[in-house]
């Protein structure tokens, strides 16, 4: 009895001091509320006093508030103190596990995508692989939380976890060694002179600033005429720095806007003017494991036509969490609203489709002996063809490999090499300078007096 008084009791201070929740709650609600509540004291009790062995209260009620937010959605959860504290330090510094981001669908735990970079990217794991099992215990409806600390461990450590890909005909296992996975989001460089590179991995509190400084070295370095921002493998973050990056490539307008149960949570956010920066064509890389706050800046980039989306469709996660800070360090996270994109679409569940699809096509390195044949030929495969001149002066400035090889020559082959690999990057580039003719082709035409014939160009 003294359980259900103090629940009841519990109950009742909560729903007096949330006016948000007596507007959101009418009086038959909390009536039946109070009515379950007396229902799951006496089951508590119950179990107490007749369970086989002794009941831990506290444990007891902890695995019931977690089940309850499990039958909500995915991405809602009970954080006791240790997991609020590592919520927390995801935001703001680094943490010892294998590097993914993972959700639960239809019961089983999901990868959203392996951050760059990590042991598990290393270990091959993809977006959409289903881990069945962790160290051998099964994650069939298991709360994601608690899958993370299965998955988290010291530095050094391993954790064996079973995995299903689509295709497969039987689950595969990968021992990984868990290291301390940075948080710095933001890496880029030149592919080309004047193309720009910038790729984001997740976003975190520092990640709108790291971004802008990037683009200053860059500009500082070369004149940037076009960029590819790659989102590949983006699970998202902070829902304030997806607005803040869309932010830096458009100039006004609606990014996001946000729909909830409560006046509270429909919020919309714009864009601010920069005073014609950052500007030059514009090229988003994206696949399946591109969410939520990746998805926010592909939504809004292509919705406003500032630039391409290229690759795959993303993961399509088109909720907002909001984290609630509970009594004894505890906290709450559970969905509040869904995200539109500027033109009122909703991802959820559908993802964002790229304006050009572009499969990912996995590498296969040729044999050195292999040799595969032109079936056509051109005027410089002709025996004793008579050179260009520009190519003779290039044969003449030739260095045998390996002589003087500077730290830009290695730069450069490894940006080859990269380019080689990746033909999603590929065809981002290829589009990206396309692009950019075409921009420079109507500038010059506005300059000269010339009006293009949109029918045609556009």
């Amino acid at each position: 009895m003294k359980i259900l008084t103090t629940l009841i009791a519990t109950l009742s201070i909560f729903l007096s001091c949330s006016t948000v929740l007596h507007a959101a709650i009418s009086q038959e609600q909390r009536e039946a509320t109070y009515q379950q509540l007396e229902t799951f004291a006496n089951v508590l009790s119950i179990l107490q006093e007749n369970y086989i062995d002794e009941i831990d209260a506290d444990k007891t009620i902890e695995g019931a508030i977690s089940g309850m937010l499990l039958s909500l959605d995915p991405h809602s959860s009970y954080l006791t103190a240790e997991d609020f504290d590592e919520l927390q330090e995801e935001t703001r510094g680094n943490f010892s596990g294998i590097g993914i981001e993972v959700t639960i669908r239809d019961g089983i735990l999901t990868v959203i995508s392996p951050i760059e970079g990590t042991p598990a990217d290393k270990a091959g794991l993809q977006a959409k692989d289903l881990i069945v099992k962790i160290n051998g215990e099964a994650t069939k409806d298991m709360p994601s939380m608690e899958a993370i600390k299965l998955l988290r461990g010291p530095k050094g450590s391993k954790v064996m976890i079973s995995i299903y890909r689509d295709g497969w005909q039987e689950l595969k296992d990968f021992t990984i060694v868990r290291d301390i996975i940075s948080l710095h989001s933001v890496n880029g460089m030149f592919l080309e002179p004047g193309f720009a590179y910038v790729r984001i991995t997740n976003f975190q509190g520092q990640t709108t600033k790291d971004v802008k400084e990037l683009l200053q070295k860059l500009e500082e370095k070369h004149h940037i005429k076009g960029l590819i921002l790659d989102l590949r493998n983006n699970p998202g973050g902070l829902l304030d720095q997806a607005i803040s990056v869309s932010d830096i490539f458009l100039e006004k307008g609606l990014v996001v806007y946000t729909k909830g149960r409560i006046q509270e949570q429909n919020m919309t956010f714009q864009a601010h003017s920069n005073n014609g920066k950052n500007l030059y064509p514009l090229v988003i890389l994206v696949n399946e494991g591109s969410a939520s706050a990746s998805e926010i800046v592909a939504g809004a980039i292509q919705d406003h036509k500032r630039g391409v989306i290229v690759g795959t469709k993303t993961f399509g996660k088109g909720s907002v969490q909001t984290i609630l800070p509970m009594p004894g360090g505890s906290g709450l996270r559970i969905t509040t609203a869904r995200y539109f994109t500027p033109n009122g679409r909703s991802i959820q569940a559908t993802g964002i489709v790229p304006d050009v699809e572009v499969p990912y096509i996995p590498y296969v390195k040729q044999e050195k002996d292999e040799r595969i044949l032109p079936n056509f030929l051109r005027e410089a495969d002709l025996k004793n063809h008579i050179l260009n001149s520009s190519e003779d002066n290039r044969k003449a400035e030739e260095k045998p490999s390996g002589a003087d090889d500077t730290a830009a020559q290695k730069e450069r082959r490894k940006i080859a090499d990269r380019l080689k690999k990746d033909n999603q990057l590929r065809s981002a580039l290829n589009i990206l300078k396309s692009l950019n003719l075409y921009t420079e082709y109507r500038t010059s035409s506005a300059t000269d007096g010339v009006k293009p014939d949109l029918k045609k160009t556009e």
